[in-house]
């Protein structure tokens, strides 16, 4: 049976659970914006920047409390050919999630602007973190994004930076599985390997990033697009596990794949809320996903 209760939370719940103060202050959540877009805004953005001040979703206004962390510098690492989003360096993160407060036993909410972003930054979010050590009940996923909060009647702010109390957390990596291009591969041929991306990239009827279309061999097809409402909430539970229950992720081993690992990881939330994997046998993820794929001139498959 799916899960009543997941990896989610109501707009009205976080609400109600950041009342009389902002975010990450007297017990309340820690709440991360990671609000992102696939193709960068033309500013070039810096590693390892110490605060959010300049990133234009963010300074327009945010959840009162929130810390703005990048996609792209900080829970990746630079891109090369192990992807356009590999693995971030653990010490890296360390220093990240540090900076924004969480402890060991912090509760942490991240969201993005699904519609912008389709609820991929937020998935890429929440895995990285779960990768990083936090437990299943730790990190959960604001259900509709920004959107979803100022909807519920959340404020908006446009105050960043002051006082926050230095998280002491310790990350070494490794809590969520992931995949190789070699395991990847094994999968397609013996397993269920699912490519998230769109139907057209998936075929190798155009490819608007990387080098090469097509998909791993024997990889089937689920666009991440059909894990969501049209009003940017996450479908039902129960419409979730029929969808993945039809491409196989609900038993055995599976893995996960997009162009560069970030949407791919709907797939391991969407698993997670549907119940049809438990938080502790999650679907693994190809974090170098295809643009690691192309990169080392493996075979590829289209139609």
């Amino acid at each position: 049976m799916p899960n009543s209760q997941g990896p989610l939370v109501a707009a009205a719940d976080l609400v109600a659970e950041l009342a009389g103060g902002p975010a990450g202050t007297d017990g309340r959540p820690i709440v991360l914006d990671v609000r992102w877009r696939l193709t960068p805004p033309p500013k070039k953005r810096t590693r390892r920047r110490p605060d959010p001040v300049g990133e234009p979703d963010f300074d327009a206004g945010h959840v009162p409390g929130a810390v703005f962390v990048d996609v792209d510098s900080e829970l990746a690492g630079p891109p090369g050919p192990a992807g356009r989003h590999p693995l971030p360096d653990p010490d890296d993160l360390q220093t990240t999630l540090r900076r924004t407060g969480v402890v060991p036993g912090s509760s942490v909410v991240v969201y993005d602007a699904v519609g912008a972003g389709d609820g991929m930054a937020a998935a890429r979010a929440w895995w990285v973190l779960r990768w990083a050590g936090l437990g299943p009940g730790q990190v959960r996923v604001l259900d509709g994004g920004f959107g979803a909060w100022t909807a519920a009647g959340g404020a908006s702010s446009t105050v960043s930076g002051g006082v926050r109390t230095q998280g002491d957390i310790d990350v070494a990596g490794g809590a969520m599985p992931v995949l190789t291009a070699e395991s990847a591969g094994a999968l397609g041929r013996d397993g269920v390997l699912v490519d998230a991306r769109a139907a057209e990239r998936y075929r190798g009827e155009t490819e608007p990033i990387d080098p090469v279309a097509g998909h791993i061999p024997g990889a089937v097809n689920v666009p991440v697009a059909q894990l969501l409402a049209d009003d940017g909430r996450w479908r039902p539970a129960a419409e979730l596990a029929e969808l993945l229950g039809r491409a196989g992720l609900g038993s055995g081993e599976a893995g996960a794949y997009c162009g560069s690992g970030v949407s791919a990881a709907m797939l391991v939330l969407a698993a997670e809320i549907a119940g049809v994997r438990p938080p502790e046998d999650p679907v693994a993820l190809y974090v170098g996903s295809w643009s690691n794929w192309v990169a080392g001139k493996r075979p590829v498959e289209t139609g």
